[in-house]
């Protein structure tokens, strides 16, 4: 009985889901053509639309983020172009549209430098998403196996010799591919960002709006998200400063 109650829900979930799904690809087909007819508030209302149903994309946010830079929205712009980038890193379009973005920001933060092994380390670690990162690590998981495979199945001596030295190498990247999975996920589970979504934004020394001036920030403007209180969110720049702003200030990435 109780599997069945299960099975029903399941089903019934699957039975909603259904029209939330024709509503998301008939508001993004909406939202495309608002688009190409220069109608781009519309088109943001058609996307909007689409992530209230509870749907998301790369494309969705693309698209979103084009929209918004139609409009003169940097902010919203950015955020979602660094949305689209963090579904998919290797992106070309996004990359060269939030680079021609980035570049109309008032806010020029000059990064602190970091030693180039860490710049390595940073540039290996985002190659992938977690998605990608479990893909990767599951192919060298599954030529493992064939090389413990060909170890036991093959006859001559040769080819036993070589499936050890293979299985040795595969272990070791698939020992990698696992590290870089687990920090990748940590990361992206633990570090936040955010974009600064008003026109300009002043940062507090404290969570309190009586609280002393630490710096004032511009629309589009990447930031480290390290806390929260309230309202109020402790923000980090590239630079090292650190001040709060109100949650109305900023889109999450």
């Amino acid at each position: 009985m109780k599997y069945f109650a299960v099975i029903t829900i399941l089903f019934l979930s699957l039975f909603r889901s259904i029209p939330a799904a024709t509503e998301a690809d008939d508001l993004m087909h909406k939202g495309n053509v608002h688009y190409q007819n220069g109608r781009y508030q519309q088109a943001i209302e058609n996307y909007e639309q689409i992530l209230k149903l509870g749907f998301s994309g790369k494309s969705l946010y693309y698209n979103l983020a084009n929209a918004y830079f139609k409009t003169g929205r940097l902010g919203y712009a950015i955020l979602n172009y660094e949305k689209a980038l963090k579904l998919d890193p290797n992106d070309e379009d996004a990359q060269y549209n939030l680079k021609i973005a980035n570049a109309r920001t008032v806010d020029k933060i000059e990064v602190m430098p970091r030693l180039f092994f860490l710049r390595w380390w940073d540039a290996l670690l985002n190659m992938f998403t977690v998605n990608g990162w479990t893909i990767v690590t599951f192919l060298i998981y599954l030529f493992f196996l064939s090389c413990i495979a060909m170890y036991f199945l093959s006859n001559q001596a040769a080819f036993q010799k070589l499936s050890v030295f293979a299985g040795i190498f595969t272990l070791f990247l698939f020992l990698c591919s696992v590290l870089f999975l687990s920090l990748k996920f940590k990361n992206d589970t633990n570090l936040k960002s955010g974009v600064i979504v008003e026109a300009a934004a002043t940062a507090k020394l404290s969570p309190d709006e009586k609280s002393g001036d630490a710096f004032i920030i511009h629309e589009g403007l990447k930031v480290d998200l390290e806390d929260n209180v309230s309202d109020w969110v402790k923000i980090r720049l590239a630079d090292g400063k650190i001040g709060w702003i109100q949650e109305k200030d900023l889109g999450v990435i």
